[in-house]
């Protein structure tokens, strides 16, 4: 799925209601793009925990217009399954990253309440 209206669509299909009131779950998950735009973005969101950030943003249902209730959980899903294949958890993402240098540097941090002046 390239857009958050195509998974809107998928969404109507599935559970009724029109694509627009799918919308939104849908491009909360991608809005990570804005920062990063290739697939890599979906590292913020598009895992098990990203579904439950999820439903603490938009509540635990979605009411459609058809008075029909949606867990948002399994719009969620729905989603994630749409783009990955699977829903991975954060430690599938981030097991990923190569670890650097400058992403562990409390040697800067003891200089700094040492009061040394030049940390940065």
């Amino acid at each position: 799925m390239a857009h958050p209206y195509h998974h809107a669509v998928s969404s109507a299909k599935k559970w009724g209601g029109e694509p627009a009131e799918f919308e939104a779950i849908h491009a909360w998950f991608d809005e990570s793009k804005a920062a990063f735009g290739d697939f890599r973005h979906r590292a913020l969101r598009h895992h098990a925990f990203g579904i439950f950030e999820c439903e603490q943003v938009f509540g635990s249902t979605l009411t459609l217009s058809t008075g029909r209730l949606v867990p948002v959980r399994v719009i969620g899903e729905q989603h994630v399954m749409e783009d990955c294949g699977r829903i991975p958890t954060v430690q599938d993402w981030l097991s990923s990253i190569t670890a650097e240098r400058w992403m562990n540097s409390p040697a800067r941090l003891s200089r700094l309440l040492r009061g040394d002046a030049d940390v940065w």
